[in-house]
């Protein structure tokens, strides 16, 4: 573990990683320094782990709502308190900047969902009562769930996933990414002060673990955040077990600026709606079709927007954008890039690896002058790229927004009246007005097409993480 880092963090960090000797090394996304070795757990670990959750499940559930809503409370305290520290190494290992809506921010976004998962009604439903018959509509826990989170939002991805499923009287087993363990580790550590033991279990490994997870046979449940690609293998494996799924894959949202629609007032939504956690956002916006009307004076709006957006080491108080994660991303980014200059795409801003900053920064940086078929429009670029491309009729924008294979987001942007409209006629689990991105505990959230499907939040989250009962008589 590195000398450099603060007591309390290095404390927290002890916790959660290797013995001596042992596991995988992570590094400082941001310096390539070393943080701490992960734990590299087997899948006979993950074995032990769904069996020890297993067991602790009955008692979970026997608890009730409101004994189990009460605990996640005070786990949600324990997060709070501990926000700070584990804020510091999601931005070490994950790279995002602790200001702007970064590791702070995800920090608040944790206490706040578990809070939401902790709180929301969900009461039985009557569903016929006429005098004859009379059947209620209850939910009940399915077992255990499996939890393979990403590693873009670590900690508040993992929330989602684990919140609603101990709220329903799951117990639950997180696998997290391989290249940001030790931050969600430390979540439930931190979790675990509160709660029951083996209610909510980590088990850090490779593919070899998830594929495990999503396979096992008394896995009833899996929730999955990541690639479409891994998402159809994970609905393969489940083919076994027939547990139940929530798959939140792929995006590559579309945006649309209609005509009459103010540049300067809507760049700064726009920016961030594109360049969240550095582009790194599933649900980020990552082609934008802007009427070649108000075409030019938005590629400039966002263009001054972007070149006062400090980016650099996350643990600086004034950057607001970070490295790409790992070096994989990084070269999908860079390669992205290089294909649109090939074929005409005017760079804008950035355009080229910031290697003075470090190994893996890449400037935001805005491509015009582009179209559908390629690359950096058609490929999910998960970083600091935005493609944006000029077209004359609305039609012809929707229909290159549904032209994808993938559904998870969308944005209008105008008049609110015309936005709805043509939102109305968009592929995707969400569609906003005049912003993008903007989540809520309360509203629920998931894809279409190719980017998955189930819902998470709110109470159709919670129903989601449990099995239908019908009380009839």
């Amino acid at each position: 573990m590195s000398d450099s880092l603060p007591a309390d963090e290095s404390a927290l960090i002890a916790r959660v990683q290797a013995p001596a000797g042992e596991g995988r090394a992570i590094l400082d996304a941001a310096t390539r320094e070393h943080i701490a070795h992960a734990p590299d757990q087997s899948v006979a670990d993950l074995d032990d782990a769904i069996a020890r959750a297993k067991a602790a499940q009955p008692g979970w559930d026997a608890l009730g709502h409101e004994r189990r809503s009460d605990l996640l409370l005070r786990a949600a305290d324990a997060i709070d308190a501990n926000a700070e520290t584990l804020a510091r190494l999601l931005s070490r290992e994950q790279g995002k900047p602790l200001n702007g809506p970064n590791a702070r921010f995800e920090l608040g976004g944790c206490s706040a969902w578990l809070r939401a998962a902790a709180t929301t009604p969900l009461e039985p439903q009557v569903v016929v009562d006429d005098g004859e018959a009379y059947a209620e509509l209850h939910y009940r826990a399915i077992g255990v769930v499996g939890a393979i989170g990403p590693w873009n939002w670590p900690l508040m991805i993992s929330i989602w996933q684990i919140g609603p499923a101990l709220r329903m009287g799951n117990t639950v087993v997180v696998k997290p990414s391989e290249y940001t363990p030790l931050s969600v580790l430390a979540l439930l550590a931190v979790m675990n002060e509160v709660l029951p033991a083996d209610v909510l279990i980590g088990v850090s490994g490779g593919r070899e673990v998830g594929a495990r997870l999503a396979s096992h046979p008394d896995i009833g449940k899996i929730m999955f955040t990541g690639s479409t690609a891994t998402g159809r293998k994970i609905i393969e494996s489940s083919a076994g077990n027939l547990a139940r799924l929530t798959l939140e894959l792929g995006g590559n949202d579309a945006g649309i600026v209609l005509p009459g629609a103010d540049a300067s007032a809507i760049a700064p939504d726009l920016f961030w709606g594109a360049f969240i956690n550095t582009g790194q956002t599933c649900a980020a916006l990552k082609r934008l079709y802007v009427h070649e009307s108000v075409y030019e004076e938005v590629v400039a709006a966002l263009a001054e927007v972007a070149e006062r957006m400090p980016m650099g080491v996350g643990l600086s108080e004034e950057n607001v954008l970070g490295p790409l994660q790992n070096p994989q991303q990084f070269d999908i980014v860079h390669r992205l890039v290089e294909d649109a200059k090939a074929h005409g795409g005017r760079i804008v801003t950035g355009g080229s690896p910031a290697t003075e900053l470090g190994e893996l920064f890449y400037p935001v940086t805005l491509v015009a002058d582009v179209a559908d078929g390629m690359a950096v429009v058609d490929e999910e670029q998960f970083g600091p790229v935005l493609p944006i491309v000029k077209y004359s009729d609305v039609e012809e924008a929707i229909a290159s927004a549904n032209g994808l294979e993938v559904g998870l987001g969308a944005s209008v942007w105008g008049d609110r009246d015309e936005a709805r409209k043509v939102a109305a006629r968009i592929q995707s689990g969400t569609v906003w007005i005049n912003s993008h991105g903007g989540i809520d505990p309360r509203i629920p959230f998931g894809g279409v097409k190719g980017s998955g499907y189930g819902l998470e939040f709110g109470v159709e989250g919670l129903k989601a993480v449990a099995v239908p009962q019908v009380i009839n008589g």
